[in-house]
């Protein structure tokens, strides 16, 4: 049997999984597996960006797009250690790609050689990354890697999806061994569960005796490419949708069932719906603070007297943050489909058009579009966040795909921009990891080369990471970055204000008490090859967006914020023993039990 290195064992696999990139950084202890990707580079391409932690957010970007993993490499020591926060990202939002990282020849195990970490067992970086991965695997002999690949595979695309390390010390990189049969055994594999008939039935009876249902689409309903049958169930009972984050677009946020966001940042509309439903059935969704607001009854949920079904494909979901009336462990796809033939076969007909529940989220709706509406036509300078949401949402084609970052732009995007279809509008969720925007813009052009890709970050985000524009060069990856530039870190600074009347290292000044500071990050794009212009009016944030959009190169528009516009909020978030701080719209009556 022909003989194989154990880095082109590993490559092997990879193509037989149709991966087409691999991105990462080189070093002494990855060069093994680099020299195969140089074998094989008719098969796979290799991108270097220049930060270990942007080839890992950029494989994240592209799983959430295409749903198929990707592979990053690193070096042994600072090199894997710099992709950890990626990896929590992915692994927080149920994205999965494969972390290769080297690591140094069994031989030297234990001996503390060039950047081993050996303080508690030897080569042991992998216990670095075993709270952020589904598993890791540390093959030892070149026998074992057929094994380990096909199970990393196995545990990235079953059940609840996620990042897999592969920890592979440098000699087995290049020792030889057989290729075996198992690069085989996947064929076929599927991650489809239905739920249990019985329950599907009683979950469905309790929707439909209910006189104020109400469906909560959450990230699983993406992930399981569930939309059409989202919409279908909602058209079929006529019963209004609502979104958290990162299910934005999972139904199309013009069709007239859909309410919005949920929680913190989330509309009117969403908020009243859910907490005044007497049966919500909740598809994917770990129910966490910022969707629910904080937990605190009578803001976003009232679980009980509301009564929960609840969707998910991971059992350790299920209950965590409410008591569950009815609980469906499958996939959310196949849980839904057994719900539509259901109905259909009960020959189930749809709430009327004029019924008072689905008339009162039409309202909420409506009273909500034409409270923001002012702001969203603001000329003030600088720019007001609501009118630079409406007219990237006005500019961009609707097949676009935005990303975001964490902060303030943010909530703003979350609260105005309306998603048109699944997997449209990205961020980090669950880990918040500044610069998942910056760098994951990248990995979403590559997976999207034919649509607008466009990351919204701020300027502390875009700071850490102002580097991704040369390797968008390199690899004539042509996306746009609107830099939100509010001289600071002003979700902080708010906070900072709010609870103790006082802020510090949350703006960016010159010599700490000086003036407002900030590079010029446009003509920081112009000097790394990539296209810039400064927005400090409304008006001009339009046009810049056209030229930057139809340039065919990277572009950095650089837009000055009014960062004293706080977003108006419909639901409130909770850090104790801080105060939660009341919504600024809209009534709220506390329902007691």
């Amino acid at each position: 049997m022909a003989k194989y290195k154990g880095a082109e064992i590993i490559v092997e696999f990879l193509i037989k999984e149709g991966v087409p990139y691999a991105l990462g950084l080189c070093g002494h202890g990855i060069i093994g597996f680099m020299d195969a990707l140089y074998t094989y580079r008719d098969k796979i391409k290799t991108i270097t960006p220049r930060h270990e932690a942007v080839a890992g957010f950029m494989a994240d970007a592209y799983f959430r797009i295409k749903h198929k993993p990707l592979v990053t490499f690193t070096s042994c020591g600072p090199g894997s250690a710099q992709i950890v926060t990626a990896v929590a990202c992915a692994m927080m939002d149920s994205s999965a790609f494969l972390a290769i990282t080297g690591n140094v020849p069994t031989s030297q195990f234990n001996r503390g050689p060039f950047q081993e970490t050996y303080r508690h067992y030897q080569a042991e970086f992998p216990a670095v990354l075993r709270p952020y991965v589904k598993r890791s695997f540390q093959p030892t002999r070149v026998d074992m890697l057929p094994l380990a690949v096909r199970q990393a595979f196995d545990v990235m695309m079953t059940g609840r999806w996620g990042p897999v390390n592969l920890d592979v010390p440098l000699n087995v990189f290049v020792e030889e061994g057989e290729l075996g049969d198992q690069i085989n055994w996947r064929r076929g594999a599927s991650n489809r569960s239905q739920g249990h008939p019985d329950i599907v039935n009683q979950a469905l009876d309790l929707l439909l005796k209910a006189k104020r249902p109400l469906i909560l689409a959450g990230h699983g309903v993406v992930l399981s490419e569930a939309s059409g049958e989202l919409r279908e169930l909602a058209h079929m009972l006529n019963v209004p949708v609502i979104n958290t984050p990162l299910a934005k677009g999972a139904i199309d946020m013009r069709d007239p069932l859909a309410m919005g966001d949920t929680g913190r940042n989330g509309t009117y509309a969403a908020n009243e719906l859910a907490r005044t439903c007497d049966v919500l059935l909740v598809l994917g969704s770990r129910l966490d603070d910022r969707v629910s607001s904080g937990w605190i009854k009578g803001y976003t949920f009232n679980i009980p007297p509301t009564k929960l079904i609840q969707v998910d494909i991971d059992p350790q979901e299920m209950g965590r943050n409410y008591p569950v009336e009815i609980g469906i462990l499958g996939d959310v796809k196949a849980v839904l489909q057994q719900m539509i033939t259901m109905i259909k076969q009960r020959g189930v007909a749809p709430r009327p058009d004029d019924d008072p529940w689905l008339v009162s989220g039409r309202k909420y709706k409506e009273e909500w579009e034409a409270f923001n509406e002012p702001a969203t036509r603001s000329e003030i300078a600088p720019c007001h966040p609501a009118r630079i949401v409406s007219d990237l949402q006005a500019t961009l084609p609707e097949d676009a795909i935005l990303l975001t970052d964490v902060g303030s732009h943010t909530n703003w995007v979350n609260m105005f921009f309306k998603g048109y279809r699944p997997q449209q509008v990205l961020q980090s969720y669950g880990w918040a990891a500044m610069t998942f925007s910056v760098a994951g813009v990248l990995g979403a052009k590559l997976a999207a080369p034919d649509r607008p890709c466009v990351a919204v970050c701020g300027d502390g985000g875009f700071s850490m990471a102002p580097h991704v524009v040369s390797t968008a060069v390199e690899y004539n990856l042509p996306v746009v970055w609107i830099v939100w530039n509010n001289y600071g870190w002003c979700s902080i600074r708010d906070m900072q204000i709010a609870n103790f009347k006082k802020e510090i290292g949350t703006s960016f000044k010159k010599h700490e008490e000086g003036e407002l500071f900030n590079p010029d990050f446009a003509a920081l794009a112009r000097a790394m090859g990539g296209g810039g212009i400064r927005v400090e009016r409304p008006a001009d944030f339009r046009p810049a967006l056209v030229e930057a959009l139809e340039s065919g190169k990277p572009y950095v528009l650089d837009v000055v914020i009014d960062r004293e516009v706080k977003p108006p909020s419909t639901g409130t978030w909770d850090l104790p023993p801080l105060p939660h701080p009341e919504p600024s719209y809209g009534k709220r009556h506390l329902i007691e039990e």
